[in-house]
């Protein structure tokens, strides 16, 4: 796998030229076509940046500076691209949106996988669908109650990648408990015997592409019998700001679906369409579990820790469980 070891200028991708009855105009003459249709958001309007544009946030750009490209190629799923960021550190980018970066990967990773593993009792066994980056793996090897952790992800090229160009990230996958499975986390849950799993992580990406199947139904019937009697599930469910009408969605079957607790909380990502990722966190029926006060208190002995926690606490656990009011409102209008 080799890198594409690009310097980024001025030069290397094309300005937009103005209309003879534009020369006179302001910069919102320029469009923003040309970046729309490349499908690694290399911004037309402002050579050298990144920028993550996509029907799932219409209007609406977050842009990073690029320093190198690092990596770009296609794997059998999406386009892949790595690149070195002013501000950012390295960015992992697939089919143009924007995964992780090395500054803020902390607020997703850790709240994505403390935030239901803290919630339940000496967690065992723990399944990651996707995450392919690692991330969740390293956060979960925290818990020393976990004997076995299985990842299903279904491109091995972002695995790949994520060793090369991230290994502070991808050091989960050294942790002698894992266990790597190369496919359709679909089918791979479908496979599962009914109760394996204490816990089960969906790192996934936005509802299109590879990750659409995840957001739907009969994937949450899966995770669902997957999971032991008391057993949790955190999935990744989009920005309150951005996608309010898919998380109705997804708290409505999931309401018909986990028998136990079901709710909804967020953190904040920098780098992520409006600033914020939202998850939701269910428990099927059986021993109750009370997602807004944690019992299994992991950063209480965040001092013994090799690699201290950056980004999660005891505190910000019940916090993320506030919502604004017009999000309590639309999220609890699915409650029955």
């Amino acid at each position: 796998m080799a890198a594409e070891e690009s310097i980024v200028d001025s030069t290397d991708f094309p300005v937009k030229r103005p209309r003879e009855n534009e020369e006179n105009g302001s910069a919102s003459a320029l469009t923003v076509d040309a970046a729309a249709k490349d499908p690694n958001g290399i911004s037309a309007v402002i050579p050298g940046w990144f920028s993550e544009i996509s029907p799932m946030w219409p209007g609406e750009a977050h842009s990073l500076k690029v320093e190198k490209i690092l990596f770009q190629e296609k794997s059998d799923y999406q386009n892949v691209m790595v690149f070195q960021s002013s501000t950012y550190g390295k960015v992992l980018v697939l089919d143009g949106v924007i995964q992780l970066t090395e500054r803020d990967e902390c607020a997703y990773q850790e709240m994505i996988t403390h935030l239901p593993l803290c919630s339940i009792p000496d967690p065992k066994k723990v399944l990651v669908i996707g995450g392919g980056d690692g991330g969740v793996l390293r956060e979960v090897a925290r818990h020393s109650s976990v004997e076995k952790i299985d990842i299903c992800e279904i491109d091995k090229m972002v695995v790949d990648v994520s060793k090369q160009f991230f290994p502070d990230v991808a050091i989960g996958y050294e942790d002698p408990r894992v266990t790597l499975h190369v496919g359709d986390g679909v089918a791979f849950l479908k496979a599962v015997p009914e109760g394996t799993y204490d816990a089960i992580i969906v790192d996934s990406s936005d509802p299109i592409g590879p990750a659409q199947e995840l957001f739907e139904k009969p994937f949450f019937e899966s995770v669902a019998r997957a999971l032991r009697p008391g057993g949790v599930v955190c999935t990744q469910a989009e920005s309150i700001w951005l996608h309010m009408h898919i998380i109705e969605d997804i708290v409505a079957n999931c309401r018909q679906i986990f028998k136990g607790s079901v709710n909804y909380a967020w953190t904040t990502v920098p780098t992520y369409p409006s600033g914020m990722i939202g998850f939701m966190l269910c428990s099927t029926e059986g021993p109750a579990v009370d997602f807004k006060h944690p019992v299994n208190r992991i950063d209480e002995n965040d001092q013994n820790l090799a690699r201290p926690l950056k980004f999660y606490n005891s505190e910000l656990h019940t916090a993320a469980f506030c919502l604004p009011s017009f999000a309590k409102r639309a999220i609890g209008s699915k409650a029955n």
